[in-house]
């Protein structure tokens, strides 16, 4: 994951001697982030904590806000740049849940910058960016749908390898900001979309797959995606899961009870 970020920073010193959040937004792979305004990132107390996870960060900051020595060496630009993509991140992450940053993702999410569900019965669902880590380089962005409640990869290699880090986790922006819009969740009360489950490694899905595996072993370990808004699930939601999740169960003790018969 690590590696992956750091590829993708191609752009010369000329390139981001000015202006660096403009020109990183337009780069290739960057269309997911939001502008963070420079009042906010100004603000020391919303960049509370982030000193210790990022290196260089007084440097990075500097680069960010295009306050960086101009004679700052050539061979130590190339790292910092790494740094700054990774500061901004965190900084994204926390900005998209004020009030101002869920207007942006908002406005991105109806216009489908994110892409559209893959899910033909979801009529082309708008999607959202969401992180399933809030600690960097360990899992990359994916898309959640609020119509099937499920996440998908990003089509695209550069997006695909985007930090997960820099949407969150906690904060649940899908949930807030789908609610914001006023379309949740599909109008079709009959849907067998409501299931969610989180696939987030899809070589996982062939593990348990075969002759003699215990196939209540391998129900078990399906993982399921639970957005969060400030770490506490929806309540609607948490019912939901509540009751599918008892479906779930009495299935796999069914499964089980044949198992051990034999059958």
């Amino acid at each position: 994951m690590r590696r992956a970020v750091e590829e993708i920073s191609t752009g010369s010193d000329s390139d981001y001697s000015k202006w660096w959040i403009s020109w990183f937004l337009s780069s290739k792979g960057n269309e997911y982030f939001c502008e963070v305004e420079e009042d906010y990132i100004l603000d020391r107390f919303n960049l509370t904590g982030l000193n210790t996870e990022v290196q260089n960060y007084s440097q990075a900051l500097d680069l960010i806000t295009d306050n960086l020595d101009d004679e700052i060496a050539d061979e130590f630009r190339g790292s910092l740049d790494v740094q700054a993509r990774l500061l901004y991140g965190l900084i994204h992450a926390r900005w998209i849940i004020t009030s101002r940053g869920l207007a942006k993702m908002l406005e991105k999410y109806k216009k489908a910058d994110f892409g559209r569900c893959p899910r033909v019965l979801c009529q082309s669902q708008p999607l959202l960016p969401v992180g399933l880590s809030d600690i960097p380089y360990e899992k990359s962005v994916k898309l959640y749908c609020g119509r099937c409640e499920d996440i998908y990869s990003p089509k695209s290699s550069r997006h695909g390898s985007i930090d997960g880090a820099y949407f969150g986790t906690k904060s649940g922006p899908p949930d807030m900001t789908l609610l914001l819009s006023g379309s949740v969740r599909g109008s079709d009360a009959g849907d067998s979309a409501r299931r969610r489950r989180a696939r987030e490694d899809p070589e996982a899905l062939a593990e348990g797959v075969g002759e003699g595996v215990s196939t209540a072993g391998s129900a078990l370990k399906a993982e399921r995606y639970r957005p969060k808004i400030f770490g506490f699930q929806v309540n609607e939601i948490s019912k939901l899961q509540r009751w599918q999740e008892a479906v779930r169960d009495r299935q796999v003790a069914r499964l089980e009870d044949l198992e051990e018969q034999g059958l």
